[in-house]
């Protein structure tokens, strides 16, 4: 996959799906790049086929609602938070649509999901102010971390540390085998009064860490010093909505929707504008993901948008 300043500015929506009647919560990509699974408001997981380009399979969560969803390592499996009754995380066969375990413990509304890329273990934040560690293969709480604040959270590609965004003013790294003694490393960053952190991820290479805010830019940092190489701004966010943000594959670049209906993409070396897309989007763009094998990406308010690029560079 070679992604240029030309090419990514060449992407247009190839397809428009309007499986549902309200906001799209979430999305996620298989590990293959093969298909999403997408939550919404609407209590709908929706799964789509990328190759073929449509829905393949619609499952309903009417009870709990849907909030957050990962797909496991395997594209038959998904966790996902809950909106509805408790804040238990579910684990789910989305081709039985059958319960496979149930993770009770938060008290509070998940904010943050993350699937670990090697072994059955993820990690949740949530408002109660923890972060908890699980395997898929037990019920039961692997490891509790009490902290002064909202958590936001992810691992690494390896799999063997994750982030913990706190607070909205540092990120601490932990190891995962030893995560119990505290991090390994802690980084301050300058508070903003006005937003607060929304989302953690890192680059596909392991170097980077995007920081999402509920205001009008996102942070990207060295993930190994904590040292501040860009802000992104200039993207319309008027209601202090949480935008998801995210690298292309190559770990060269950044995106984020807007309220308007735009997508706005850097260059994550120079820290330069590279395009501003025009989607087909009514709503605000709230979910955003680049494919992680193809040269797709995928955006979503309460529809689902694909996008292709027109050019070859």
């Amino acid at each position: 996959m070679k992604l240029s300043d030309i090419v990514l500015q060449s992407f247009r929506v190839a397809k428009v799906f309007r499986e549902n009647t309200d906001k799209i919560n979430s999305f996620d990509f298989s590990p293959s790049g093969e298909t999403i699974v997408s939550s919404s408001s609407d209590e709908t997981i929706v799964i789509y086929d990328c190759q073929e380009g449509k829905p393949k399979r619609t499952v309903y969560s009417k009870k709990y609602g849907v909030d957050i969803i990962r797909y496991t390592r395997s594209s038959s499996t998904a966790i996902y938070s809950c909106n509805k009754i408790d804040d238990t995380i579910r684990y789910l066969s989305l081709h039985e649509n059958k319960y496979i375990r149930y993770f009770p413990g938060h008290r509070k509304t998940v904010v943050a999901l993350s699937m670990s890329p090697r072994d059955e273990t993820f990690i949740s934040g949530s408002m109660d102010k923890t972060i908890r560690l699980w395997d898929l293969r037990s019920p039961n709480c692997q490891g509790l971390m009490r902290l002064q604040g909202k958590p936001v959270c992810s691992f690494d590609p390896e799999g063997l540390i994750f982030a913990a965004g706190i607070n909205s003013e540092m990120v601490k790294l932990y190891d995962l085998r030893t995560f119990d003694k505290g991090p390994f490393a802690t980084f301050r960053m300058h508070h903003e009064k006005n937003c607060e952190w929304t989302g953690l991820k890192f680059s596909r290479d392991g170097k980077l860490i995007l920081l999402s805010t509920n205001g009008n830019s996102i942070h990207m940092i060295d993930a190994f010093s904590g040292f501040l190489i860009h802000t992104f701004s200039g993207y319309s966010n008027s209601q202090g909505l949480t935008f998801e943000a995210s690298f292309t594959p190559d770990s060269q670049f950044v995106m984020i929707g807007s309220d308007d209906g735009k997508i706005h993409i850097w260059n994550g070396v120079t820290g330069g504008k590279v395009a501003v897309l025009e989607g087909k989007h009514t709503g605000p763009i709230t979910c955003l993901q680049f494919n992680p094998k193809f040269m797709t990406f995928a955006s979503a308010c309460s529809i689902m948008a694909l996008w292709l690029p027109t050019i070859d560079d």
